[in-house]
């Protein structure tokens, strides 16, 4: 484990940037860099400018995002290109002095498109065991359903989960609209991941109603990712907060869909003052303009937050990963003693 640089008599800037963080809503394929995708595409031959890249990136709303982010998926071809990525996003996150990522992988695209997963897999772990080696990250997987494929083709992806546990996969979780497909469906494929050892959690109340976010407890979700929509019910925050449920919030991705038009309106401060334990991420900071330590940054500034609230959120990072004991307690004695300096 690398060694972390003092940092908390420094400019905020540099403060918020060199502080130990873990991100746990992260997806890798809207981590992907346009010049990065223009690189890939050239390698295979095709003539493409980089205004036709970056126009892929383009969106109005959450629709528009949810059709951008599959047209750079389809950019996606081979093991290479994979590993290409992953490598590149735990270089950044090097920059960032993130220690620990668990990453989103969009496996439910990937079989959708009938790619060579067990192939597409293999460049993955190269890329993340190249990283590991030459930044010192830490990263884990979660393997991502697309729910409104349906629960069959969940399970499926479940299954390729467990099939790689021994090999950096850690959770599953469900992504994409949840107008089309409510967590109900999805409680038998829950229940088998579990029993099979993987760890939970689920996209809820990011489109959908506070309703969404109670059926991702009913999955015995361990995380619940965006959450923007369960301030709409007391009783559900006094749940999340009792239940010290962690909520990974994504300040600039639920600005940049439109679903939340104002940060000053965002939750994320009430939440954390009604005792909800709260992780800030970047999402698809590729496609969203920004980075783990400039939400770090829009945090603070929008909300008022101190310096030591943002120490407890970078701890919480840390606190709410799916890291096996003995390794979180790594991460966390380094922290401490980091924040003790």
């Amino acid at each position: 484990m690398t060694s972390t640089p003092n940092l908390f008599n420094r400019p905020t800037g540099s403060f918020l940037r060199l502080l130990p963080k873990s991100e746990l809503h992260l997806h890798l394929e809207g981590s992907i860099e346009p010049a990065t995708l223009l690189e890939l595409r050239e390698r295979r031959g095709e003539h493409v400018s980089a205004a036709e890249v970056e126009s892929l990136y383009r969106y109005d709303d959450f629709s528009g995002f949810l059709r951008a982010f599959k047209n750079i998926t389809e950019h996606l071809r081979t093991p290479e290109d994979y590993e290409v990525i992953t490598y590149r996003l735990m270089q950044r996150l090097k920059e960032e002095n993130v220690l620990h990522a668990e990453v989103y992988v969009s496996v439910g695209v990937c079989l959708w498109r009938k790619q060579n997963f067990d192939a597409v897999f293999e460049g993955l772990d190269r890329g993340r065991l190249r990283g590991e080696h030459d930044f010192g990250v830490s990263l884990l997987w979660i393997f991502d359903a697309v729910r409104q494929f349906g629960a069959e083709a969940a399970q499926t992806v479940f299954e390729s989960a467990v099939r790689y546990h021994d090999r950096g996969v850690v959770g599953v979780g469900i992504g994409g609209d949840e107008q089309k497909a409510p967590p109900e469906l999805f409680r038998d494929c829950y229940a088998w991941a579990a029993d099979h050892g993987m760890r939970l959690t689920a996209h809820a109340g990011e489109t959908g109603s506070p309703e969404s976010v109670w059926g991702a407890l009913n999955l015995r979700a361990e995380r619940i990712g965006h959450g923007l929509t369960a301030f709409h019910d007391p009783d559900l925050v006094e749940e999340l907060a009792q239940r010290q449920v962690p909520v990974e919030v994504c300040l600039t991705s639920n600005l940049r869909t439109g679903l939340c038009p104002n940060l000053n309106d965002h939750p994320a401060k009430s939440y954390f003052d009604r005792g909800v334990m709260i992780t800030l991420n970047s999402d698809d900071p590729a496609m969203f303009g920004t980075t783990l330590a400039r939400e770090y940054h829009v945090a603070q500034q929008t909300f008022g937050f101190t310096d030591e609230h943002m120490r407890e959120l970078a701890r919480n990072s840390f606190e709410a990963s799916f890291l096996p004991a003995e390794k979180k307690c790594e991460f966390l004695n380094l922290f401490d003693a980091a924040a003790a300096r």
